[in-house]
């Protein structure tokens, strides 16, 4: 997971993981829009998760 990743995820989760797929955005959008922590907190762990796979 890079710094600017990290950095992105914490100000506009979707738009960090953009290139994961549809789902993880439509998931990280909806949880940003029902509040910005857990859609920090999804994005952190869409990214880790693809990252140590």
């Amino acid at each position: 997971m890079s710094f600017g990743r990290v950095i992105l995820s914490i100000i506009f989760p979707p738009l960090a993981v953009y290139d994961k797929g549809c789902g993880s955005i439509l998931i990280t959008f909806i949880l940003t829009c029902a509040g910005w922590i857990p859609g920090v907190i999804a994005a952190l762990v869409i990214l880790n998760k693809n990252e140590n796979q």
